[in-house]
């Protein structure tokens, strides 16, 4: 095995969408995370290896022979279907999807301590492949940006995003908390409803091009030095929902919305939780019915054992009084 097998696939799937696009920015937004976090992940890999893996100080992004070699592996190996262990029987996962802006961490975080045995796979989708994503049973569910056609899917509004308008930090709004649609009349607005095309957006604006209005959390993804967002108070805000295709909900898809919802492990709700108070109840009633017929059974045997003792103590004779 080559020392590039044991690369943790998420990793590996990172540095491949960066080696390909050569561009830090464009391939954090096709893989839905920050640059940031796409940049420590890409630093961790090359300290694991211990070689590095792009021309340090290159004015463009540049492989070495290094990653060069790890890109043609790295093909390789997410080319190839996955394959349950050796001897152990394939465990039915989760997957699901998520859009640019929304974090996943707190609820990932609580279905690995609920469901320690249960895989649980994040992907990060592009905000306009979400509904085909799942129409294509890609995920099993998928934190969507609404509107979404939901012909055949359950649908749970989660929360609401805050629209901001994004300005270069010398512009005269960054001196202001929040502003009013109609104080950015005057200003020359980019087309910002694509959110996968945020990131050329916002250079467009660092460039002085124009502003840009986009929710609260893809400001903050692909937030930049050179730029700064305020709240615009009376701009339309979006919503964030949980969807899944109704026709293929599992236990598993149950369980997840539990987590989401902030249900506990215990809820009367949860399938795993109805399943154990199944079995509890069921071994309840066989304790039970098992300590009633233990009782039945002394009961029932009293009289004769009174009899007997009755019998002993008369000397098995009838004794009859004397009258006076």
């Amino acid at each position: 095995m080559s020392q590039f097998e044991s690369i943790d696939p998420t990793r590996l799937r990172w540095f491949a969408e960066v080696a390909e696009q050569l561009h830090f920015a464009r391939a954090a937004r096709s893989l839905g995370i920050s640059r940031q976090r796409l940049s420590a992940a890409v630093i961790d890999l090359e300290a694991e290896l211990g070689e590095k893996l792009f021309v340090p100080g290159a004015e463009s992004t540049q492989l070495t022979e290094t990653g060069t070699r790890l890109l043609h592996a790295a093909r390789d190996i997410l080319s190839r279907p996955a394959e349950p262990e050796s001897g152990s029987p394939e465990t039915t996962g989760l997957r699901v999807g998520f859009v640019p802006g929304v974090t996943v961490s707190k609820w990932e975080r609580i279905w690995r301590e609920r469901f320690p045995e249960t895989p649980l796979e994040m992907i990060a989708l592009a905000a306009a492949d979400q509904h085909t994503a799942l129409a294509e049973c890609r995920v099993d569910m998928c934190f969507v940006r609404l509107p979404i056609d939901r012909d055949g899917l359950g649908v749970i509004p989660l929360y609401r995003e805050v629209p901001v308008v994004v300005v270069p930090k010398d512009h005269e709004i960054s001196v202001f908390e929040q502003v009013s649609a109609a104080e950015l009349a005057a200003e020359r607005l980019q087309d910002a409803s694509d959110l996968d095309q945020a990131a050329v957006v916002f250079e467009m604006v660092a460039a002085g091009v124009g502003l840009a209005v986009v929710p609260h959390s893809i400001a903050r993804l692909h937030a930049r030095r050179d730029l700064v967002y305020r709240t615009v108070s009376d701009h339309p805000d979006t919503e964030i929902a949980l969807a899944w295709p109704m026709a293929t909900a599992s236990d598993l898809v149950e369980e997840f919305i539990g987590v989401v919802r902030g249900r506990t492990a215990r809820s009367t709700r949860s399938p795993s939780a109805g399943k154990s108070a199944a079995s509890v109840s069921g071994a309840q009633r066989k304790s039970t019915a098992a300590k009633k017929g233990g009782t039945a059974g002394a009961k029932g045997a009293q009289p004769k054992n009174a009899s007997a003792r009755a019998g002993g103590r008369s000397g098995g004779k009838n004794v009859k009084r004397r009258g006076r």
